[in-house]
């Protein structure tokens, strides 16, 4: 039994398409970001950084006692390896998987975070913030294109490196950028929508999500507290 605590936020969303994929059980733990939860210490016992998501596992491979794993590239190649699923095994591909994995984990979920602040919870416009980080989502959404154009996934079959991207890429519109000018991601991102356990996983807390645009304690709660 896997205990998921989470929130339903793009780097949430990453671990719930993983876990539904995988389709092992789990217990989701909701960890209420807009309200303040992720800085409670019983929570930063368990992931010290205070972010989403985190997991224990009741039940890890080696029989040992409960494993804590926190930060998603962690989480993932963690349940990946454990299950033998969505990270190959031959050399190569796993490498390419681990790359693009790491590709999202460094630059296009932060990136694309701080187009969205800037763009939509910024208390005051900063048109050099906003234009800086939805000049650099751009790039890094050709990037992406670039890599999509001859194969339908970033490694040689569907990975987790395909899961971490796309609750970032699903979010292109909240930060002010269009998909219009890559082709290879839509379609991309079409075949993956259309997998069973997307609908699953986005469901996942969704009852609970505050628009964090409407909210000061929302803001005050995700940005002014460490």
């Amino acid at each position: 039994m896997i205990d998921l605590y989470s929130w339903s936020a793009p780097n949430g969303h990453k671990v719930h398409i993983l876990v539904e994929e995988l389709g092992i059980p789990y217990r989701i733990i909701p960890i209420n970001i807009t309200a303040g939860t992720q800085h409670e210490p019983a929570y930063r016992a368990i992931n010290p950084n205070g972010k989403i998501p985190a997991i224990v596992d009741r039940a890890p491979r080696d029989g040992g006692p409960p494993h804590t794993v926190f930060e998603t590239g962690a989480i993932m190649v963690y349940l990946a390896e454990k299950e033998r699923r969505f990270l190959p095994e031959e050399m190569r591909q796993r490498s390419e998987v681990l790359q693009w994995l790491f590709w999202q984990v460094g630059g296009l979920g932060p990136m694309m975070g701080q187009a969205q602040h800037f763009f939509r919870y910024a208390s005051e416009q900063v048109p050099y913030g906003i234009a800086r980080y939805q000049k650099e989502t751009r790039r890094l959404l050709q990037v992406m294109d670039e890599r999509l154009t001859h194969q339908e996934y970033l490694g040689s079959t569907y990975s987790i490196a395909d899961m971490a991207c796309f609750p970032w890429v699903r979010i292109h519109r909240l930060t002010g950028v269009t998909l219009d000018d890559f082709p290879h991601v839509q379609a991309w991102y079409s075949r993956i929508r259309a997998r069973p356990a997307l609908d699953r996983a986005l469901d996942l807390l969704r009852n609970q999500w505050v628009d964090v645009s409407q909210s000061g304690e929302a803001k005050r709660n995700l940005f002014q507290r460490g």
